[in-house]
């Protein structure tokens, strides 16, 4: 069938996946409670696709059309799927060297329960400035601090949150992030205009969530252990410390500042953290190896070579330490990738029929006003994380599809450059099934369901980008300005 021959789908049938999606998660979620991501969401979003599938060839779409578009959203997942799986390497080797343990050690020094939870929030922000990623510091500085939060005794939900809300205002003021320069690119402004502009939001945002942790750190410290004594016992007498183990995350964040591509650097941190492994940790990799008949040095490298793909399993005195380090390895993030494929396929179906496209403009139909132009974009934003699965996507759909409507009414590029990143990419990490939810949730060891109500970042950024949109505040206009410069 000739592609001029496909028909327009209506509303009623771009909402109908989406529906029978909504419908099957909710019950994945009663039916399985916290296991929903391990098979049952993948299950729904399969089925989701076929729903998707079955109205795409009642309008006139052949299967091999759809399955292209299958092929090309999951082609969009891959660069996220290879940065999962050698982030599952990064992890294991830094458990088996010892860079895990040492940060959490130092770190049960230095931070105080009662101020941990505002301490991460600001440690990762820092962090995800200098690097540009929100990944990046997840999956390393995020690794340790979830750990010190399980030695005090803290809640994991409220840590994941933390570090998530102070991951992700790095990233998003960040000149080296990648949405942050995709979103100006989409809107049709400058990369240092959206930025400055996005401090509007941002700055209040960030404000809100760092008192709302100090204050849940005063009232929830009483509840972190006081004597965390037999906790770094067992890290000292299961690893040697050390200072020098803080170099193979000094020289990750040292390759990412310098714009390396966070897939190489963080392979080179696997590596370096393998090597370490053999050179200062022999007796804990040639207890992991556990196979007598090996000589010495071939166990060693046998060690270096199972901790990349598969999880380290931890044997020390402190239950609790042991249930924290068991983990890592490239097969240990199997599961998400599986996730992501399945949300993709959903995604790559719903854009290759034009469902997409149809709900986005039955919403730009709404926006009469500036305010409802401005909750429009946000509210398409946040849909496509769901139904799309990608930040790009969220990203990229809504802005070429307001970008007119914004010139239109005299509203500066700027104005939909903000929104875009205040929705699309802020509320990525809440979606279980969305590429950064399914990261967040493998790398830090928390579900997903479990830290969303804590990540208070970036729930409050799109309510306040929402009431400027209402109330004109900071929406500026064309003609109402000098042409901005870059700095």
């Amino acid at each position: 069938m000739k592609p001029n021959s496909h028909s327009a789908p209506s509303l009623l049938d771009a909402l109908t996946p989406v529906i029978v999606l909504i419908t099957l998660l909710a019950s994945s979620v009663f039916f399985f409670k916290d296991d929903s991501s391990y098979g049952p969401n993948q299950i729904a979003l399969i089925l989701s696709a076929a729903v998707a599938a079955l109205l795409g060839l009642k309008h006139g779409f052949t299967w091999k059309e759809l399955e292209k578009g299958i092929v090309h959203g999951i082609s969009l997942s891959t660069s996220a799927l290879l940065i999962l799986l050698v982030v599952g390497s990064l992890i294991g080797t830094w458990i088996l060297s010892g860079v895990v343990p040492t940060m959490i050690y130092y770190g049960l020094m230095i931070l105080h329960p009662s101020v941990f939870y505002a301490a991460a929030c600001a440690i990762c922000a820092v962090v995800a400035i200098a690097t540009g990623s929100s990944w990046t510091t997840a999956s390393t500085v995020g690794i340790a601090l979830i750990g010190i939060a399980t030695a005090l005794g803290l809640d994991v939900g409220i840590a994941a949150g933390a570090i998530i809300s102070g991951s992700y205002f790095g990233d998003k003021l960040s000149p080296l992030s990648d949405t942050t320069n995709l979103a100006p690119a989409m809107a049709g402004t400058d990369l240092f205009t959206h930025i400055r502009h996005m401090l509007w939001t941002t700055i209040p945002s960030m404000t809100l969530a760092l008192i709302l942790f100090a204050i849940i750190g005063v009232f929830s410290s009483a509840h972190g252990r006081a004597d965390l004594t037999t906790f770094n016992q067992a890290l000292a007498d299961s690893f040697s410390l050390g200072p020098h183990l803080l170099i193979p995350p000094a020289i990750v964040l040292f390759l990412v500042i310098k714009k390396m591509p966070a897939f190489p650097a963080l392979l080179i941190g696997a590596l370096v953290g393998g090597l370490f492994a053999v050179m200062f940790q022999q007796d804990a990799v040639l207890k992991y190896v556990n196979d007598p008949e090996l000589a010495r040095v071939p166990a060693l490298l046998k060690g270096f070579w199972m901790a990349l793909f598969s999880n380290y399993e931890a044997s020390t005195a402190s239950a609790d330490l042991n249930k924290l380090l068991t983990r890592g390895g490239m097969g240990d993030m199997l599961n998400t990738v599986w996730l992501i494929m399945s949300a993709m396929t959903f995604g790559g179906v719903m854009e290759t029929t034009g469902m997409l496209e149809r709900i986005a403009r039955s919403i730009l139909k709404l926006a009469k006003s500036t305010g409802s132009l401005v909750a429009s974009t946000l509210a398409t934003s946040i849909g496509m994380n769901i139904v799309a699965s990608d930040q790009y996507i969220a990203i990229v759909i809504p802005g070429r599809m307001f970008r007119a409507e914004f010139e239109n009414r005299g509203l500066h590029a700027k104005n939909l450059s903000r929104c875009l990143e205040d929705a699309g990419t802020l509320t990525s990490p809440m979606i279980p099934w969305n590429t950064c939810g399914a990261f967040m949730a493998a790398n830090l060891g928390v579900p997903t369901l479990v830290y969303l109500p804590f990540c208070f970042f970036n729930m409050a950024n799109p309510i306040i980008s929402a009431i400027y949109g209402f109330t004109g505040f900071t929406i500026e206009k064309i003609d109402a300005e000098n042409e901005d410069v870059v700095a």
